[in-house]
């Protein structure tokens, strides 16, 4: 790299490491191997007959990176070594659970599987045959897909436990095969006191990420902000981050999923960081916003603001009992009536005609111009996966004892995204009537998002980095000056 660019890094390398001198250490946590076993009693008795099929991931072979097991696999084996399968025969409700490993060893199957996770192991080779043996007993089959996420399961029909099972129901026309998604997901989604454990400390890391990012000197580029981030997760004992860290300043900031983090970054701007740390396979999402030089602007305030009081807004109706629709509706009142009041949109109730499909007849709401300024969801479950199953997707959408999940509403304006519009009479008037004030906030993304989880009978946040505009101003005071060589 060029010779200003290695000055600088090496300058930026030593700062990063003088401020994280102080960070605590973190204590591995774990979940007992009794957990697993637990699982896999819940998961027969929810079968009662039947055979479960599960395949886990593949050995890397781009770069021979490190390997990290899927997550549905991992939930019910505990076993984290690459090119496995497992097979749970189950009958009356009690299951008898093989792990067919690749490749296998006398001592790797007996300390590694028939000691450490109780059940029974035989090599990779032997898995048609063993299939075909329960495949004549007629019991259903329950398969587990291997995608890695459930956000991508649609595009993964081409996987290798895909292809098994369709090779083995070619085989036994008259088989009968279940998706066990639906079952193993309302089991992951109520989380145990030790899964509630790792994800505090994922969230206690990744809030470390967010104060070290808070504390570097005035940054440049993206990258460097991204650096402090997974730097720190590293550091602190995250195993990797938990999604591609999303660092996006100015324009950046408005789209929802921006990961190049290449971009230049300048006073004036105002930056999202969307990134936290995988810790003993949970995952936390943080996501903070930050004024590039140290102070937001009062447009930026005006905004941040708002945000913040959706999110707060979300908190107190997320409580147990309580149900996810309102506390998602009672963030979104909070923004569409802000927005109105800034300018924004011609009204609370102003409509207009969106880029995407959109029944604005049935669904009034998802035509609102304040829509078009917040484009996502506010919460999701975390978990295993950062997209985890959750209790509240239930049909009776309530919050339950267990539950793990964000809050993270966002707004983001510029006039790019005012250019996407469909030519219509009622968008050509909602311009004319916004675009100056919109230009005023150009450029403005915001988004707040922390972790949390129900215990008890209340809510629990488990994300503490600075998040109010005087706490993350005063902690950003605190940064050193830019040595420029």
């Amino acid at each position: 790299m060029p010779t200003l660019v290695r000055s600088r890094s090496r300058i930026l390398a030593g700062m990063l490491a003088s401020l994280l001198v102080a960070l605590p250490a973190v204590a591995v946590a774990q979940i007992p191997a009794s957990e697993f076993g637990a699982r896999r009693d819940s998961l027969a008795a929810r079968v009662q007959n039947g055979v479960v099929v599960a395949f886990g991931g593949r050995t890397p072979v781009s770069d021979f990176g490190p390997f990290y097991q899927l997550p549905a696999f991992h939930y019910l084996t505990n076993f984290d070594e690459p090119d496995a399968a497992f097979v749970m025969v189950v009958q009356n409700g009690r299951g008898t659970s093989t792990l067919f490993l690749t490749p296998v060893g006398a001592r790797q199957a007996f300390y590694s599987v028939v000691r450490d996770l109780a059940v029974r192991a035989r090599p990779f080779s032997a898995l048609a045959a063993y299939v075909d043996s329960v495949a004549g007993a007629r019991l259903p089959f329950y398969t587990l897909h291997d995608f890695a996420d459930a956000d991508f399961a649609g595009e993964d029909s081409l996987t290798r436990g895909q292809q098994f099972i369709k090779a083995v129901r070619a085989k036994y026309a008259a088989l009968e095969v279940r998706d066990a998604h639906e079952i193993v997901d309302e089991l992951r989604a109520k989380k145990s006191p030790a899964e509630m454990a790792l994800l505090r400390k994922a969230a206690e890391i990744s809030t470390e990420g967010h104060r070290a990012a808070m504390l570097i000197p005035e940054p440049t580029k993206e990258y460097e902000i991204q650096a402090a981030l997974e730097g720190t997760f590293l550091r602190l004992g995250g195993a990797r981050p938990s999604y591609g860290s999303i660092v996006g300043g100015g324009i950046h900031g408005t789209q929802l999923h921006y990961m190049r983090d290449r971009g230049d970054v300048k006073p004036g701007d105002v930056v999202v960081m969307d990134a936290a740390t995988e810790y003993e396979g949970y995952a936390a999402d943080v996501t903070r916003t930050l004024p590039v030089s140290g102070k937001f602007t009062a447009e930026q305030r005006a905004i941040y603001q708002l945000v913040r009081d959706a999110q707060a807004a979300a908190e107190r109706n997320s409580k147990p009992g309580m149900s996810s629709v309102a506390a998602q509706d009672s963030s979104i009142d909070i923004r569409v009536n802000g927005l109105a009041k800034l300018g924004l949109v011609e009204s609370a109730d102003a409509q207009f005609d969106p880029p995407w499909p959109a029944d604005c007849k049935a669904r009034p709401r998802s035509c609102n111009q304040a829509m078009f300024w917040m484009i996502h969801g506010i919460s999701h479950g975390i978990g295993l996966a950062v997209h985890d199953p959750a209790q509240f997707y239930a049909k009776d959408h309530l919050f339950k004892e267990g539950d793990a999940f964000t809050i993270e509403p966002g707004i983001y304006v510029s006039t790019a995204a005012l250019d996407a519009l469909p030519d219509t009479p009622k968008n050509r008037a909602f311009i004319a009537k916004v675009l100056p004030t919109v230009r005023r906030y150009e450029n403005t993304g915001v988004r707040i998002e922390d972790d949390y989880l129900i215990t008890g009978n209340k809510l629990e946040r488990i994300s503490l980095a600075p998040r109010e505009i005087d706490e993350i101003e005063t902690l950003m005071s605190k940064r050193p000056s830019r040595m420029v060589p």
